[in-house]
């Protein structure tokens, strides 16, 4: 077992899942830090600055939700992959983690394995990201991908991860289509499964906070920004 850098933040009410989950990581040589609660994780990644969150859903004190929201609020953690372990795997519950700022859904019962694989799948993707950062200037909107940030007209828009990764797939090919397959699978990656109503949210909170008119619906195929 080689032991690598990468931290990662465990959060569950459940000490048999804390164990369970923590012991097949720490065999893979990840370095693993515990909270029994949301209050507990927002304190616990504030400290120990992890690269990924595997954050129970449904617990007392603060849930897995609210706790998610705090954390990408702080500029120290922007970068931090949140992903949330939970029985719950209907659509509904899914678009809400989503819109509260998670990566992805680990589901209950765990398989050592399977976890395993997401986990290494995860921080895959979160050294992609870190590979590709620039800034792209369109239409009077500045993107900088490595602070997460966008500016039009001189005012700071905060997008949550992923609103901000799919205006940005849009954004780097003006009036190309993207459909909806390839969407899933660049920002959302190809191993989680999501509802298909979720671009469609997300397309809908984009047009709220960046323009009406700059994202178009090609029915039937995908989305495109055009300015």
């Amino acid at each position: 077992m080689k032991k690598t850098q990468t931290k990662i933040l465990l959060v569950d009410d459940e000490p048999d899942i804390l164990e369970i989950v923590g012991y097949n990581l720490a065999q893979e040589g990840y370095q693993i830090v515990t909270a029994s609660n949301g209050k507990d994780a927002i304190a616990k990644a504030q400290k120990e600055l992890p690269e990924l969150i595997i954050m129970d859903v449904m617990m007392a004190e603060m849930d897995g939700m609210e706790a998610c929201e705090h954390i990408r609020k702080i500029p120290e953690l922007n970068n931090v992959i949140i992903t949330f372990l939970t029985a719950r795997s209907e659509d509904y519950s899914q678009v809400a983690g989503f819109d509260a700022g998670a990566d992805d859904y680990i589901t209950k019962p765990i398989k050592p394995k399977l976890l395993v694989s997401k986990v290494k799948a995860l921080l895959r993707r979160l050294k992609e990201q870190e590979i590709v950062s620039d800034t792209i200037n369109v239409g009077g909107i500045e993107i900088n991908r490595e602070e997460y940030k966008i500016i039009k007209g001189n005012v700071e828009i905060a997008l949550p991860r992923k609103e901000f990764e799919l205006f940005y797939l849009l954004a780097s090919k003006p009036g190309k289509v993207f459909k909806r397959d390839e969407i899933l699978d660049k920002v959302w990656g190809n191993e989680v499964v999501v509802g298909g109503r979720t671009i469609d949210v997300h397309i809908r909170k984009l047009r709220e906070k960046i323009g009406e008119d700059l994202f178009k619906t090609i029915k039937g195929v995908g989305y495109k920004f055009e300015v």
